[in-house]
């Protein structure tokens, strides 16, 4: 059991933020095993291929996320591989910039990491920490950035949720059912941990909720020095990520965009390539190729370089404007 105990100040400083940053390394873990109920199966089915295709060196990541093992630090993460965001919603460029940045003092873990990768880390903590950092660019672009918008999305959603918490009842009520891990008593957290048992004080330092699609069923929390103390939670309705909805396309969106560009758009409930595109709606790869441009210039649709293929996925707008359609329309399976 991990007991956090907030004082009023901490109270008063807890904020939100989404780091694109731990998303990179949690999803990471999910690949290297950490999914056993599978939550993430439709996406792992996905990306494993594309990153083997890409066939790159993702030693310099994939070594600093530890295997889920039995050991009772197999679950930690080397902090300075993800340090808390400082403001709500960084970029990926400014959280790496911070990566770069890291004080060779800072470079220590008790994470399971091979010794190898750590000593090279410390002979030339530059050089490699900016190998880190362009290798997390390029695993970002393959894996995380196509479907970005569908777990921004979500993570956006559940902060809107706490938030609304927060204001019904406080902060019992915002941590009443932040996760089954978590309990509140009498201004202490208590997060349940199969090893560890410890116990820490905030002094004023207040506490970061960092909602993250990848982290289920764990909950991370970082407490130590110079970090700022963050608690990593699964998001309300993470199971919802990857569900395919339906690909019927709606009258009301028709009437906007065109039967064509309507279908496209709807259709885009996961990332997809023109070929991919044009096989399942019965269009032309060209026609394909025309209306997707045509809804990218609207901003509903956003480009992704795969490896040898770009990808194509609903931007927030897309998504936003595809459910409030759907909403608001009975649907048409008919295309055109």
């Amino acid at each position: 059991m991990i007991e956090i105990q907030l004082g009023l100040e901490d109270v008063a400083r807890t904020r939100f933020a989404i780091s694109p940053l731990w998303e990179v390394v949690a999803s990471v873990r999910v690949l290297k095993g950490a999914d056993e109920h599978g939550l993430h199966r439709a996406w792992v089915e996905q990306v494993r291929p594309r990153l083997a295709a890409a066939d790159l060196d993702l030693g310099p990541l994939f070594d600093l996320v530890p295997v889920p093992t039995r050991s009772p630090w197999a679950g930690c993460v080397p902090g300075f591989i993800c340090p808390p965001p400082t403001t709500p919603l960084p970029s990926l460029d400014v959280e790496l910039a911070t990566v770069r940045a890291t004080p060779p003092a800072l470079l220590r873990t008790t994470a399971e990491v091979p010794p190898a990768r750590m000593a090279a880390l410390r002979a030339d903590p530059a050089a490699e920490l900016g190998r880190l950092a362009d290798v997390m660019e390029t695993y970002w672009e393959l894996a995380l950035a196509p479907y970005w918008s569908r777990i921004l999305t979500l993570l956006e959603g559940d902060i809107r949720y706490r938030a609304g918490r927060l204001v019904e009842g406080g902060a019992q009520h915002l941590f009443a059912d932040l996760d089954p891990q978590v309990t509140w008593a009498g201004g202490t957290l208590h997060l349940e941990h199969r090893t560890v048992r410890a116990g820490r004080r905030l002094d004023g330092r207040g506490l970061l909720l960092v909602p993250s699609a990848f982290v289920w069923p764990r909950v991370f929390c970082v407490l130590d020095e110079p970090w700022q103390p963050s608690l990593r939670y699964p998001p309300n309705a993470v199971g919802t990520l990857w569900h395919r909805r339906s690909a019927t396309v709606s009258d009301a969106l028709a009437g906007v965009l065109g039967r064509s560009r309507a279908t496209l758009l709807t259709e885009l409930t996961a990332p997809a390539s023109t070929t991919g595109l044009a096989r399942r709606t019965g269009m032309t790869p060209g026609g394909v190729s025309q209306h997707l441009k045509a809804l990218r210039t609207a901003g509903l649709v956003s480009a992704h370089r795969a490896g040898r293929e770009v990808l194509y996925a609903r931007t927030r707008i897309g998504e936003t404007v595809v459910e409030a359609a759907g909403a608001g329309s009975p649907p048409s399976t008919a295309h055109g």
